[in-house]
């Protein structure tokens, strides 16, 4: 006989049915005796910052990493379900001295630097707790009782031994590179915790004329939406394969760029869109109809991109 279904289903009841029959029967638990001893495949789970509770990107993350474990487990292979916290970084430095109402790297050197980190573990624990209790919630199948922590001495001294034999091998060398710098924190910046700060802002973009030597009332013409940097530019880059497009505007000035741009409509798809556009900004012009507003223009011929190499100009 077919029951039938309630068209009202509460789903989070029925998650929670399943979620209970799965902690009361220790099916995961079955699930990986069935396949000891078959074909292994490791699964390491590339750590979240146990700093606050998950945000819905988490649990996207961890719903596509759990299909991939249930049909390698399905599919009779042996598993290692290796959850991690990452317990280092900025971020819950940061989040602690919210809670301490610091300022300063020099307030946490007053309040001491060992307290300090201590407070920085127990908000690891705390949080790692959370996002445990909020990933089995969601159904995610791990060895939650062995997961492993980047602040752990185990995983330092690995490290170290690790760096240590690179070392002896001859593979670690000093140098030096340009990072994004926290003048406040005294420390460099990851390339994750740059973006995380980003924000959609309206500037201004320019045209920039620059006089050609050699070429009374002629101009290299370039667009920019960095102005601030070319008080240090040292060089405008042509394409030797490019057209570039010898225009004569209305006052006889004779302005070069490449002819691919004339007609281009600069951000189209986003202004269409309204994706990554701050409202209320209008659609950019074109350099046709920018000249055409300024009483119109006449095409005198085009010039290789190769044949422009070793122009001189005054910026």
């Amino acid at each position: 006989m077919i029951q039938r279904v309630n068209p009202q289903a509460d789903f989070i009841a029925i998650e929670h049915e399943v979620l209970d029959f799965w902690k009361e029967k220790d099916i995961f638990q079955k699930r990986r005796d069935a396949n000891a001893g078959k074909p292994k495949w490791s699964f390491i789970d590339g750590p979240i910052t146990a700093n606050n509770p998950m945000g819905v990107h988490h649990a996207w993350g961890r719903t596509l990493k759990d299909l991939y474990n249930r049909y390698k487990a399905m599919d009779g292979h042996e598993l290692r379900y290796q959850n991690g916290f990452d317990c280092q970084g900025l971020w819950i430095e940061v989040e602690v001295e919210k809670e301490l109402g610091f300022k300063s790297k020099r307030d946490v050197e007053e309040f001491g630097i060992e307290k300090f980190i201590n407070m920085c573990k127990e908000r690891v624990h705390k949080y790692s707790a959370v996002q445990t209790e909020q990933s089995k919630r969601l159904g995610y199948w791990m060895d939650w009782d062995n997961s492993y922590y980047t602040m752990s001495d185990e995983n330092n001294y690995t490290i170290w031994g690790f760096l240590k034999k690179l070392f002896e091998e001859g593979k670690i060398y000093r140098g030096s590179d340009v990072v994004p710098w926290s003048g406040r924190s005294g420390t460099s910046y990851s390339q994750m915790e740059i973006i995380e700060g980003r924000k959609l802002v309206a500037h201004q973009a320019v045209f920039v004329r620059f006089p050609l030597r050699d070429r009374a009332n002629e101009y290299l013409l370039v667009w920019t939406t960095t102005p601030w940097t070319l008080t240090s530019n040292v060089v405008a880059g042509v394409n030797g394969n490019l057209d570039y497009v010898k225009l004569k505007a209305a006052d006889g000035s004779i302005y070069y760029f490449a002819e691919e741009n004339l007609e281009f409509q600069r951000l189209d798809k986003q202004f269409k869109e309204k994706k990554q556009w701050i409202e209320g900004v209008p659609k950019l012009k074109t350099i046709a109809q920018i000249f055409k507003e300024r009483g119109g223009y006449e095409i005198l011929g085009t010039v290789k991109g190769d044949e422009m190499v070793g122009w001189t100009y005054d910026g």
